[in-house]
């Protein structure tokens, strides 16, 4: 995936220092980078990536002028300012992908090496898996507590239901009536069962698998454009999406038939829109550092309806590194770092094994990360072997649920039509 083409610009001002005043330019961020260009020549004022930041903070500069302001190690402070839309906007956002960055597992924070082997890799790879599988594993847990407590709740009414029945069958057949049962009309007999039937169906569909979540992540979101960038978080349900805050609080729903249009700008930034006849459009821009993992389950839910724009080609097919962004570097030198992590012996002349060959010999995944790749594959196969034996405990119980709520449904119809004869 591209990290250097821009995620999101914002045009603003940048202090120079050395020089005593501000240029005007354009604040970019990438995956794991902040950088600011300048209009007048496009020369790279600063650049610095997301691991080195250390604080960020709205200030004002000693004239009362409202600035942005990023800490970097090394006790280097960069001031920007004249952001637009406005500097709270970018601040939100900075300070999600700041966060998400350093919380990142995969983080340059946490190791010195700027691109991991292929060994960490997969075991990053596997870690994500396993957790998603935790996750389901506990999802299933609930859900067959939520079964066990329905098939209580179900005996406790089938008891309740025969204790009914004998209390109707003495107040329909009293002691001196000479001749059975009551004369009841068929029709109406019918059309009680039939009600109850429907019930039946309705109350079985229930609303607990519509609302559980698939995707959660954490966002800035904005109701129409990218001016009122917010913190937040999206999460993808069965049946729906919903917008919420940092609290939690419900901002929107956006129900699955609703949803007219999802507009994919990169791999961290969509919008999702619902279209009106007669009134405006609800409309909301997401952007997330934790986007791809939602895009999965959204392009599966709503194929027909996810647009991918230009920018996202043009996101796509920006290289992974550019030569331009390391300071110092040659060409020969990029060409040398790129053979450096191709996987093919290079052919050298007998005796000069240089350094460069010696890496490249190296094998891509080590022992100690191979046996490290084991032991999570065993924990994924335990996990997967208990999420199975819950999985057909549960069809077992579902289907037992399902005939016995039929059952009750018809019996409680059949109660209540001879109740209201009674009448």
């Amino acid at each position: 995936m591209s990290r250097d083409f821009p995620i999101h610009n914002w045009p603003g001002s940048y202090y120079i220092n050395s020089e005593k005043r501000w240029e005007t330019g354009t604040l970019s961020l990438t995956r794991t980078t902040v950088r600011f260009v300048s209009s007048q020549n496009g020369e790279n004022l600063a650049s610095f990536r997301l691991s080195r930041i250390t604080e960020i903070k709205m200030e004002s500069s000693s004239f009362i002028f409202s600035t942005l302001t990023v800490l970097e190690e090394g006790n280097t402070k960069h001031w920007f300012g004249s952001l637009q839309p406005n500097r709270v906007v970018v601040y939100n956002v900075l300070v999600h992908f700041w966060r998400e960055r350093l919380l990142s597992p995969g983080s340059e924070s946490q190791g010195a090496e700027p691109h991991p082997t292929k060994g960490r890799e997969l075991i990053s790879l596997m870690a994500g898996a396993q957790r998603r599988l935790e996750d389901t594993g506990q999802v299933l847990s609930h859900q067959g507590e939520q079964f066990d407590s329905m098939m209580q709740g179900l005996e406790k009414i089938d008891s309740d239901l025969g204790v009914a029945d004998k209390l109707l069958s003495q107040l329909e057949v009293p002691s001196w009536w000479p001749f059975g049962k009551l004369p009841w009309k068929a029709a109406q007999e019918a059309k009680a069962e039939d009600a109850a039937r429907a019930a039946a169906v309705a109350s079985s569909s229930g609303t607990s698998t519509k609302n559980k979540v698939i995707a959660s992540i954490p966002a800035v979101v904005s109701r129409g454009g990218d001016s009122d960038f917010k913190p937040g978080c999206l999460l993808v349900l069965v049946s729906s999406m919903e917008v919420r805050d940092t609290n939690c609080h419900l901002l929107h729903r956006y129900e699955r038939n609703e949803v007219d249009e999802i507009k994919v700008y990169s791999p961290y930034e969509i919008t999702v829109r619902q279209r009106f006849i007669g009134k405006p459009d609800i409309c909301h821009r997401f952007l997330s550092a934790k986007m791809p993992e939602a895009m999965s389950v959204l392009e599966m839910q709503y194929k027909k309806k996810v647009e991918f724009t230009k920018e996202y080609t043009s996101f796509k097919a920006t290289p992974l590194s550019s030569p331009c962004d390391k300071e110092g570097t040659s060409l020969n030198d990029v060409f040398l770092q790129r053979c450096q992590e191709t996987e093919v012996p290079v052919e050298v002349p007998a005796g000069e094994l240089s350094q460069l060959q010696v890496h490249v010999l190296q094998p891509s995944v080590s022992q100690a990360e191979a046996q490290e790749l084991k032991q999570m594959l065993l924990q994924l196969k335990n996990l997967a072997l208990e999420a199975e034996s819950e999985l057909e405990r549960q069809d077992e119980v579902l289907d037992v649920l399902t005939s016995s709520t039929d059952r009750a449904a018809m019996q409680i119809g059949k109660h209540t039509s001879r109740m209201r004869r009674l009448l």
